[in-house]
């Protein structure tokens, strides 16, 4: 038997921080082998976590108890995940109004469904602490297991009336060893909004046979009740207990509150988890999950929020704390030191690390980032000033020459014409309680004429044609898409595709990659480490967001104004807001070979092959639609139809109709996009084999979500499946048409014949 680690408990989370705080390294992958103890028993832990190894001299295990399911005691039911050759996480939360104090559950764990066959712990039961300080959450580290082997568990609670009631049984299973030649079969997921709506993508996924499934994030959502894109129902909405601690946002009639207390967000998880499809999943298959926003806030970035656009700084490190507190304490993780415990004495994001690696038998390594907690805000800010020049005619020159859409602008808005124009901008900004100190040197001269004409004062001149044309050029906020003081429009959504790349080039340039460092430098060297050095068939990537563009020409299109006539970035909060990290990545990757990226986020489903800048290499990425989220085509036309000067678009209706052609097909700018399905919702499933690897989206119509069809007979029936496939040493992305696999080209934008 190999020696035991042992240690104190003030050694152990000290060895935990060491590793975390380098954010270095794959999975700790420790074959602790234990003597029939505890390997942590904490009384300040979350969860406590436990290493277990059998061993032939240990008695046979106990019988089961005689306890009767229930699950008022166990409403969010049970739960697994982060599978390992030898081991994998067991959660589950006690719920007892009769105590509020600490108590003790039974672990029971299975060979067979029936439990026949109890596995051993050793001469005693199992116990372990459900701690009121961490809501009663248990997390099971359940190690010693054999690989690729299903099991079942349950937990086990004396009430104060000497009853002994048990938790749903759960299934789970570990991952084959790494040199196993097996294939693999996992569902991906991402964005499954409560509010008004059902999970039938869950209910249909709780029937397949599946080694384990992927979160990619927005697991909960932190409002109540959005108006942009939620609406509560009788019996999908929460309230929260915690209305003091929670922020309240909105006016009026739309008024709501959004997740910052402790309390508020555990509340958003014991709601969630009680959904029975949800719940189902969870009973039968492990989950690896990430975070994505809305777990802690809506576009954030680290533990800044972006509701007020920029009114106010969303800066809230205890808000972040709490978020992260109650995913570590609901999400089954096993986290780089087995032994790791979330301290609130550690400030975001140095609380927390949730990136890892896993490796499933010789064919499959995944590989899972964190997009959100070190990320630096969006390149153009919610409250930048539209006018202001970010890049001068200067700084266009000597970084690659003056382009045809730079713009004009006057160099020193209070030297021109007397100041006059000064004036008229400060003032037009304190009557939108905007800072007019920040309304100095070079303006742009489109933002100033859209100021003169939105105030509509005869007595103010227009600026002279001949003055303008005289002017020198450069790249405004305003150049950028951006056309009012506070607001998203221009800045995170609907950017100018060329001037925002151009931008992002000089800045990127000018801070050595910092302005575009979504992972934070550990996590980057950490991920190139893995990537570069995996010997498995294929390497999957999960991470939150889409790197596929998805640019908007409009220029064709008779009303459109001036400003939206030229091709747009409709997303430049996920990697089309990071372009050149992401070329330099996609390169590494397409060089490495069998790299596939999934991703989520953008309530869509689309296949494609993002590419370097230059075009040159690509690798193959499946984004999956939202578990019941708002589809995108709902999303963009709540933004434009939000924006007085774009809502008024003659035909704007046929418009948005158009939209998934718009963005791919033969007319499309996007050639990389092979496939988008922007109107309905569903999962996906990538099987994993030593010659290719498929991945089937699972699609439902977007009405499915308003009611629940979870134990339906029919339900099957609503579902339409596509698939794709890479083959293993190309790059191509492949859609089964009938017989036939079609593969996508992206000069000619269309799925064809392959040449024989």
């Amino acid at each position: 038997m190999a020696q035991p680690y042992a240690t104190t408990l003030g050694e152990s989370l000290h060895r935990a921080r060491s590793r975390h705080g380098s954010a270095i390294g794959t999975v700790a992958r420790w074959r602790v082998a234990m003597k029939r103890r505890a390997f942590l028993q904490s009384s300040v832990a979350t969860v406590t976590t436990w290493g277990i190894a059998a061993c032939s001299d240990d008695p046979g295990p106990p019988e089961p108890r005689d306890a009767v399911t229930d699950r008022s005691f166990f409403p969010q039911s049970v739960a697994s995940g982060d599978p390992k050759p030898g081991s994998v996480i067991l959660w589950t939360r006690l719920e007892d109004p009769a105590v509020a104090t600490d108590a003790v559950l039974e672990l029971e764990v299975f060979a067979d469904p029936d439990m026949l066959e109890p596995y051993a712990f050793g001469s005693g039961r199992y116990e372990v602490d459900a701690q009121a300080a961490f809501d009663r959450c248990v997390k099971v580290r359940l190690e010693g297991l054999p690989p690729q082997t299903t099991i079942w568990y349950r937990f086990v609670y004396r009430t104060a009336n000497d009853i002994f009631v048990a938790s749903p049984l759960g299934r789970t299973k570990t991952a084959p060893l790494p040199d196993a030649d097996v294939p693999v079969r996992f569902a991906f997921v991402s964005c499954q909004d409560f509010i008004g709506r059902y999970y039938n993508a869950y209910a249909h996924m709780a029937e397949q046979t599946l080694d384990f499934f992927v979160h990619l994030g927005d697991y909960v959502y932190e409002t109540t009740g959005d108006p942009q894109f939620q609406n509560p129902g009788d019996t999908r909405s929460i309230v929260f207990g915690d209305t003091a601690g929670a922020l309240t946002l909105g006016e009026g009639d739309g008024v709501y509150q959004a997740a910052r207390s402790l309390d508020n967000y555990r509340q958003l998880y014991r709601t969630v988890r009680q959904d029975p499809a949800l719940a189902r999943v969870h009973e039968r298959i492990p989950m690896i999950a990430i975070w994505d926003d809305h777990e802690f806030s809506d576009d954030c970035h680290g533990a800044t929020a972006t509701y007020l656009d920029g009114r106010s700084d969303e800066t809230d490190l205890e808000r972040r704390q709490n978020a992260n507190q109650a995913w570590f304490e609901y999400m089954p993780v096993d986290y780089v030191a087995p032994e790791f415990v979330y301290d609130r004495a550690f400030v975001p994001p140095d609380d927390i690390a949730i990136h890892r690696d896993f490796l499933f038998g010789r064919h499959l390594h995944l590989v899972m980032t964190d997009l959100r907690s070190r990320r630096p805000d969006h390149l153009i800010a919610e409250d930048a000033y539209p006018g202001t020049v970010l890049a001068d005619q200067t700084a266009l020159e000597l970084t690659g020459g003056v382009p045809a859409y730079a713009a004009p602008y006057i160099p020193d808005i209070d030297g021109f014409a007397g100041g006059v124009y000064a004036a008229v901008l400060r003032a037009a900004a304190v009557a939108e309680s905007y800072p007019p100190e920040r309304i100095v040197g070079p303006i742009s001269a489109g933002w100033l004429g859209a100021v003169i004409e939105a105030i509509g004062n005869p007595d103010l001149p227009p600026l002279d044609e001949a003055v303008v044309a005289s002017l020198p050029r450069g790249i405004a906020v305003f150049d950028l898409g951006k056309t009012s003081l506070y607001g998203s429009l221009g800045s995170r959504y609907a950017v100018a595709t060329a001037a925002f790349g151009r931008y992002s080039q000089i800045v990127y340039a000018d801070t050595a990659g910092a302005s575009e460092n979504l992972m934070g430098d550990a996590q980057l060297q950490w991920f190139r480490s893995v990537i570069a050095g995996s010997t498995a068939t294929w390497r999957v990537w999960g991470n939150e967001f889409c790197l596929t563009p998805l640019v908007l020409d409009l220029s064709a299109f008779p009303g459109v104004p001036a400003l939206l006539q030229r091709p747009l970035t409709l997303n430049a909060e996920d990697w089309n807001g990071a372009p050149n990290l992401r070329s330099l990545v996609i390169a590494e990757l397409a060089d490495k070979g069998n790299v596939i990226a999934l991703t989520g986020d953008i309530h869509s489903f689309l296949a494609a092959t993002p590419m370097t800048l230059d075009g040159t290499r690509k690798i193959v990425e499946f984004v999956t639609g939202s578990v019941s989220s708002s589809n995108y085509a709902s999303i963009i036309e709540g933004l434009v139809k939000s924006d007085p000067a774009i809502a008024g678009i003659p035909g704007l209706d046929l418009l948005l109709q158009a939209l998934p052609g718009l963005l791919s097909g033969p007319n499309s700018t996007n050639a990389a996009l092979g496939f988008a399905d922007l109107e309905n919702h569903g999962y996906a499933i990538v099987d994993v084999g030593v010659s290719e690897l498929r991945t089937t989206y699972f699609v439902h119509p977007r009405a499915l979500v308003e009611a629940p069809y979870y134990d339906d007979p029919g339900l099957a029936a609503m579902f339409t499946a596509v698939e794709f496939r890479v083959v293993s040493g190309s790059q191509d992305l492949q859609m089964r048409s009938g017989d036939q696999w079609l593969t996508w080209d992206p000069t000619l934008r269309m799925f064809v014949l392959p040449l024989v």
